[in-house]
């Protein structure tokens, strides 16, 4: 039995909400809708598959503070297609815009998201802290339906922070009214979820369902979101 928490805040990307089936469905849509294969680009695993190595390292430099948020939007798509040899400016900035219209209408959870949302819904208060940009989150929230289980929507917009800084979470206690030994984070990141926990003084939940080793020692480890239903 755990020790009495109050407040669980979640992750949202790769945590609750499905991201890779989802950015994937919206990056087909696109690659369809935008003719993609007509500009050359005749393999679309291959080009989701470069998509998202460009996606993930520009994703690392915002988080260091290097580029902005607009940069990072348009230059993930310049850079996959200029891994095709596409050099479209305009086409890269339209994928930007088009992919954070569709990405967030899609609605793919992670198995058992609902049935522990709704196992632990009156009995703690829910929050979620997201290194994703605000409207696209909350948007995420509404399409998928499970905007209703949480209080606060915590993003790096709003508190002027990101994870795994400790503001991020200092701001978070502070918005929730929470205190850090009733607080515990739950998120799939390791080096950004459980470690700024870690460094905030909070208890964290490892949500690891690829196994991934790592030297973190978060309060929980997990393989499977129903596993939290036996903690909480």
């Amino acid at each position: 039995m755990s020790k009495q928490y109050k407040h669980l805040f979640f992750d949202l990307d790769h945590t609750l909400w499905d991201f890779d089936k989802n950015s994937e469905a919206t990056m087909r849509q696109l690659y369809h809708e935008l003719n993609l294969k007509g500009e050359g680009i005749e393999d679309f695993d291959e080009m989701f598959k470069s998509y998202n190595v460009h996606n993930d390292k520009l994703w690392d430099r915002y988080r260091k503070g290097f580029i902005k948020r607009d940069e990072l939007r348009w230059k993930r798509m310049w850079l996959m297609l200029l891994d095709f040899k596409v050099t479209d400016t305009a086409l890269a900035h339209e994928l930007g815009v088009a992919y954070l219209e569709i990405l967030p209408t899609q609605t793919l959870l992670l198995p058992h998201t609902k049935e522990l949302l709704e196992h632990c819904k009156g009995r703690y208060e829910m929050h979620l802290i997201t290194n994703g940009f605000e409207t696209t989150q909350r948007l995420k929230l509404q399409y998928s339906g499970i905007a209703r289980y949480f209080t606060h929507l915590i993003t790096s917009e709003k508190s002027n922070s990101m994870k795994p800084y400790k503001e991020i979470f200092e701001y978070a206690l502070k918005l929730a009214n929470a205190d850090v030994a009733d607080s515990i984070m739950i998120g799939d990141a390791v080096d950004i979820d459980i470690l700024g926990a870690i460094d905030a003084g909070w208890d964290s939940v490892y949500f690891n369902p690829h196994e991934k080793p790592h030297d973190r020692k978060p309060t929980y480890e997990i393989k499977h979101l129903e596993e939290l239903m036996s903690i909480f």
